[in-house]
């Protein structure tokens, strides 16, 4: 067991409010089953009584918060980042597919996943929810790393069997005998998750599409997660192959892919009933706006999530997506709600950006509890924030009255250098 004092960040489960003590201490310990888990978190005159024998790490000028916790990436786009294209579909044809194409190797996965990992954590993302790509292998590859760094991974093999170019594409019968056998050799080994990975819609038969929701109802507790409804191109495109869908997230719904762990990256371009049908499911939205401002895609409409209510949380979709660090995505995720001219504009508040992070986006995994806090039982994973990292932080991070003003300087003017150490569980 061992306790870190600084000053502590947590969450409220229950409205998503943030806790903060300036002189905070936090305990990690190992739980019945042998798991490290938060024991105790609160304000150190309170806690450190309870604590006698328990080796503590003083951290002045510190910040202890939750591991972030990313909704939706692509492991194998980590050399995709920053690959300039026309929009969705050209970016996907010139850069994403022949690059994807590489995985068959398994060494090169594996040498990937390493640099992926190392990008996570540097970042202080602890928890992650990913892509990889047609091929087995490279679910095995990012797998095998994640456990040897005892990181909370949850994955899966990207379903494409048509509409896709040659070294990609896979075909329809084995790429459920795959996916099958990579749930039973990966779900629940240690930290480690599945998550049936339809690419998107169109890039589906329905055959495989079928048996995509086969298989989540054969396996209740795997994840589901895919995309919807980024691009008006793509949608077009959708109801050309679906002409008999509502919408295109109910393509999804009419093949069992809507449910509880069920995670749609972008939900851009959808309506009240779509919205109604995220809600009355459980699935979520993956919230993804370096991705959707990089390639013109559209905006999330926060207004439209709240009104209607369903679960969401923040997501930095790399490669599409420009950056790995949390602060460029909460920072992004600012610049999409304020926007007014396509949609109802609103301004997120700076505790709602980090719970949509960390706290919300576990919930939104079905995770509450488990992750994405440091509330007594959740795992034990956190970073060590050093809001004096840089000059100008420091001095504005200084200058804060209270909370809210401290949250969104970091947001805003935060990087990697932020991140002074990341603790996984």
């Amino acid at each position: 067991m061992k306790g870190y004092r600084a000053a502590l960040l947590r969450f409220d489960e229950d409205t998503g409010a943030a806790i903060h003590d300036e002189d905070g201490l936090l305990v990690i310990g190992p739980d019945a089953n042998g798991r490290k888990v938060v024991r105790a978190a609160g304000a150190y005159a309170t806690l450190a009584r309870n604590y006698p024998g328990v080796a503590i790490e003083d951290l002045p000028g510190r910040i202890l918060a939750p591991g972030f916790v990313d909704l939706h990436i692509h492991f194998p786009q980590t050399d995709v980042i920053g690959s300039p294209a026309e929009g969705l579909l050209p970016w996907l044809d010139n850069y994403t597919f022949p690059h994807e194409s590489r995985f068959a190797d398994p060494a090169y996965a594996a040498g990937v996943a390493q640099v992926f990992l190392d990008e996570l954590l540097r970042n202080g993302v602890t928890t992650a929810l990913a892509f990889a790509t047609s091929h087995p292998g490279s679910v095995d590859a990012l797998m095998e790393a994640s456990r040897a760094r005892g990181l909370r991974m949850i994955a899966g093999k990207v379903l494409q069997d048509r509409h896709s170019p040659d070294g990609v594409r896979d075909e329809t019968e084995q790429s459920l005998v795959d996916t099958e056998a990579l749930i039973r050799r990966w779900h629940g080994v240690d930290r480690l998750g599945y998550a049936i990975t339809p690419r998107f819609a169109p890039s589906c038969t329905p055959g495989q599409l079928r048996g995509a929701g086969e298989l989540a109802a054969k396996y209740p507790d795997v994840w589901i997660q895919s995309h919807v409804a980024e691009n008006k191109d793509e949608i077009r495109w959708a109801h050309e192959l679906f002409p008999d869908a509502r919408s295109y997230l109910s393509v999804y719904d009419g093949f069992g892919l809507m449910r509880e762990r069920a995670i749609y990256a972008h939900c851009i371009h959808i309506d009240d009933e779509d919205r109604a049908l995220m809600r009355s499911t459980g699935a979520a939205a993956a919230v993804s706006p370096t991705s959707n401002l990089f390639l013109g895609s559209g905006f999330f409409d926060y207004e439209g999530a709240r009104r209607i209510g369903f679960r969401h949380g923040l997501a930095s979709d790399v490669g599409g997506g420009t950056s790995f660090n949390p602060f460029h995505t909460m920072l992004a995720a600012y610049y999409v709600g304020r926007e007014g001219q396509t949609k109802p504009g609103v301004s997120l508040g700076p505790q709602n950006l980090w719970w949509q992070h960390t706290a919300g986006a576990a919930q939104a995994l079905g995770l509450e509890g488990v992750i994405g806090n440091l509330q007594p039982g959740c795992e034990g994973d956190f970073v060590v924030l050093n809001p004096a990292a840089t000059p100008l932080l420091a001095r504005k991070t200084s200058q804060a009255r209270n909370l809210d003003e401290l949250l969104f300087s970091l947001i805003v003017l935060g990087d990697d250098r932020v991140i002074e150490r990341t603790v996984v569980s």
